[in-house]
């Protein structure tokens, strides 16, 4: 949106604005990523001014402000514009209302004490092979969260779904007018948040008002006062009730329970069954919602229960965990409140019945629940008794003020989580099923660090946070108006390509790069729209580019030749292509003296046409090669500019690779393309770039060994004198190169390095742990921030492209944020 646009709807006064599109809302400065195009609102909480963080967004380069007050420097920042108005809060849901003034698709808005973050991944789950969805990220469904996510909503989205959460009054009016839902879904109603309201029904009657324009209304009339509230309402949507009783739109007649939940249902006078792959109350509850929205959107029950059987669990609430000892937590601490401590109760009820495992709750106090302490744990211990808990540990003043509530016979209680874990009690479970259910503030984290099984694995770890930030390191180093291809071939380096395609398109990437077509074939299996260039097509990959409007690499006349006729068989017509010139590689490409002929050919026909053209810099990363580098420069200029001047539509011109952005900004042309530069190889030895992977395994065991004794195969491991020799469960099958074996490589264990001992087995590696203090289940780094992949690269004598896409598949890739 033009800031002059935006001006316009804040009704702020500014002096001559820039023509600058903004595309990015910022409200915390800790996010920022995209300086030239955000625009950033200073808001006051209880807690933070967002005005004290206005000076050092400006020496990041962001130059646009929604402030209430000036800066007392603002005089110092001259080309910064300030848009000042009453409330920023309030103007950055006008301005989010404003853009969601101009999409017509339909959205779903979800609301409830429980269930909306589950509801929203399940539909996108459901329905995102059919639509082109955006939704909201995580559980962004505050008075911050909504307008930050419908800004999101963009020209190439069929369908938005957005959650929306309140905690007091006169809070879901400022939602509604920025959500504007077509499609409403009203999950359930509890305890959560009850502090803001004077009763129940006070709080449905205030999150009825999101459905106030929607044209269809899902709810659970089985809930008696969520039905009451929707009908005093008078709402035009239409209603379409899911529950037990006959006069709900969708019935549920039975249910069955085993490791799957079966549901027969009636609608529209047929009966059918379909089945899910849960069985606790909460997932049956989140699932029916779901298909009733599937129904409004007259998928049938047979496709929905094809595509019901696909759903996986929501990696947020109820996340079962192996503990010590024979035991199983099942980790809650997502909230606490009455209603969800019902819905886990019963969840570790039907976890437990088909195991031999008693049941223990670990319950912090329930904050914000509306109820005095007294009546609320009388409630509490109500409701232990009888999903039949036989230990309770209490956590907090409030909960421990109330043990006489608990009549069950093993019980503990601590005023903090401290206390807890100096208790002995801490190393006496065994052989129980232990709900771990406590409010955010409580920090139970800790406790499930101590409860939890330490899990025997090697991972590549994936920081996502690093990975943007280099992103927008060599981001920095371009125009405003140079475009980005960032390369995901090879698995995105070994890093996992869909997980890394996500980023980079989240992140505004303008092209990926893949090397086959089944590559970005898998891409767009899994949602990823933006532009994927195929750098090797193969002629029997060309269906599989058509269907999934991938656009090849061209370098020949003959796979030009026999892709134009692909294309003729299929009517296509101004097909994508991109045309790779030849400066000096010597792989593939067109040479200079075939330029002429290429343009005849391309002009003489209408089946595809010429996105781009680019080549490959040889040596971009070395001194020693510059003038030959100058002369590939110069050979791509004159050819690209033969070709471009050919035609009439823009041709877009690409040559720089990670190395050439640092060394040679100055031929960044229309793109450049971004590969290792992701993953902290930097061609400037002054730059330290951040650390993205991370090969981590563990110490599976340690031993004792004589001097004078071998270690591994091949008796190559001798060792001159008594030494502590590690384990660890890593081997040349996950990417533990062999050369490193006897001496020559080195992991990072506890703050010191090392030595592998031994040749490298398969699956199995010794290091030499004399004289550094470790024990059995400590972290080995492979490589990362300790072992780099640059000094990796150069004891193997070779690059760190190799190190990375050498690491096996079958080693877990884990992803996380910072």
């Amino acid at each position: 949106m033009k800031l002059s646009k935006i001006a316009e709807i804040l009704n702020s006064k500014t002096g001559k604005l820039p023509d600058v599109d903004i595309q990015w809302l910022l409200t915390d400065s800790r996010s920022l990523s995209f300086p030239a195009e955000t625009l950033f609102f200073a808001l006051k909480t209880a807690r933070n001014d967002g005005h004290k963080y206005i000076s050092e967004l400006y020496r990041q380069n962001t130059r646009y402000f929604v402030v209430s007050e000036l800066p007392v420097d603002a005089d110092k920042m001259h080309d910064a514009v300030f848009f000042q108005v009453e409330n920023t809060l309030s103007a950055l849901q006008i301005l989010a209302s404003a853009h969601r003034d101009l999409f017509s698709i339909p959205v779903i808005g979800i609301t409830g004490s429980n269930g909306k973050t589950v509801v929203k991944e399940w539909l996108y789950q459901l329905l995102n092979e059919d639509f082109r969805i955006v939704r909201s990220p995580k559980s962004y469904n505050s008075q911050i969260g909504v307008p930050l996510s419908v800004w999101s909503l963009n020209e190439n989205a069929e369908l938005g779904i957005f959650e929306a959460g309140i905690s007091q009054m006169h809070e879901m009016e400022k939602l509604q007018a920025v959500i504007r839902p077509t499609i409403g879904v009203f999950t359930n109603i509890g305890n959560a948040h009850q502090e803001g309201f004077n009763g129940m029904k006070q709080k449905v009657d205030e999150k009825v008002k999101l459905f106030r324009d929607a044209e269809v209304l899902i709810y659970n009339s089985d809930e008696k006062l969520i039905e009451i509230s929707i009908i005093q309402a008078k709402l035009k949507a239409k209603l379409f009730s899911w529950g037990k009783k006959e006069n709900a739109k969708l019935q549920v007649l039975r249910m069955e329970t085993n490791s799957t939940t079966k549901i027969e249902l009636r609608y529209k006078k047929q009966e059918f069954s379909l089945e899910i792959p849960f069985t606790d109350d909460a997932s049956i509850e989140n699932a029916l919602q779901c298909i009733c929205v599937l129904l409004y959107f007259d998928y049938s029950p047979k496709i929905i229960a094809q595509k019901l059987l696909k759903l996986e669990p929501v990696a947020m609430r109820l996340e079962v965990k192996e503990g010590m000892n024979g035991c199983q937590i099942i980790n809650d601490t997502y909230n606490s409140d009455l209603n969800s401590l019902g819905i886990a109760l019963d969840f570790l009820n039907r976890q437990s019945s088909r195991q031999e495992l008693s049941r223990t709750l670990i319950l912090s106090d329930i904050l914000q629940s509306g109820f005095v302490s007294d009546e609320l744990y009388s409630m509490v211990a109500e409701l232990a008794q009888s999903k039949n808990i036989q230990k309770i540990i209490g956590v907090g003043s409030e909960i421990s003020k109330q043990s006489d509530k608990f009549s069950i016979d093993e019980k503990y209680f601590f005023h903090d989580t401290e206390e807890l874990l100096k208790s002995p009690l801490m190393r006496e479970f065994k052989n129980e099923i232990i709900l771990l259910k406590g409010s955010r503030s409580f920090h139970f984290e800790d406790v499930l660090a101590r409860l939890e099984l330490i899990v025997h694995e090697t991972t590549l770890d994936v920081n996502i946070n690093a990975l943007v930030s280099n992103l927008n390191y060599f981001r920095s180093k371009l125009r405003p108006e140079t475009r980005m291809m960032c390369m995901v071939k090879a698995f995105a380096y070994g890093s996992g390509s869909v997980e890394v395609a996500r980023v980079l398109q989240n992140n505004r990437c303008d092209y990926l790069a893949v090397a086959v077509g089944d590559e970005g074939a898998e891409l767009r299996r899994e949602g990823i729209r933006v532009p994927i260039l195929v750098m090797n097509p193969e002629k029997s990959a060309f269906d599989t580019i058509f269907h999934n409007k991938l656009e090849p690499e061209i370098y020949s006349f003959g796979l030009l030749k026999s892709f134009i006729a692909s294309a003729e068989k299929l009517a296509l017509t101004d097909y994508p292509i991109h045309i790779k010139i030849d400066t000096g590689m010597h792989r593939l490409g067109f040479e200079q003296k075939d330029v002429a002929e290429l343009i005849e050919l391309l002009k003489n026909q209408n089946q595809v046409k010429v996105r781009s053209v680019f080549s490959h810099l040889v040596g971009s990363d070395s001194a020693e090669f510059d003038e030959f580098t100058h002369t590939q420069l110069r050979i791509f200029t004159e050819c690209a500019d033969k070709i471009t001047e050919a035609f009439s539509h823009k041709i877009l011109r690409h040559i720089l690779n990670s190395a050439g952005i640092e060394r040679f900004p100055e031929f960044q042309f229309d793109m450049v393309r971004l590969g290792i530069g992701l993953y902290d190889v930097s061609a400037l030895s002054e730059v330290k770039l951040e650390t993205v992977c991370t090969l981590k395994t563990i110490i599976l065991q340690i031993r004792d060994v004589k001097a004078g004794d071998t270690v591994g195969y091949n008796r190559k491991g001798k060792l001159t004198q008594d030494s502590r020799i590690g384990v660890i469960p890593i081997g040349y099958a996950d990417g533990f190169n062999r050369h490193l074996s006897n001496g020559v490589g080195e992991v990072w264990v506890n703050g010191h390095r090392a030595k592998v001992v031994g040749n490298i087995c398969m699956d199995i590696s010794m290091i030499d742990l004399t004289d550094i203090p470790a024990e059995e289940g400590d972290t080995v780094e492979v490589f990362g921030n300790n072992i780099t992949l640059q000094e990796l690269a150069e004891k193997l004598d070779t690059i760190p492209y190799e190190i990375l896409t050498s690491v096996s598949r079958r080693v877990k890739r884990v992803y996380f944020l910072d």
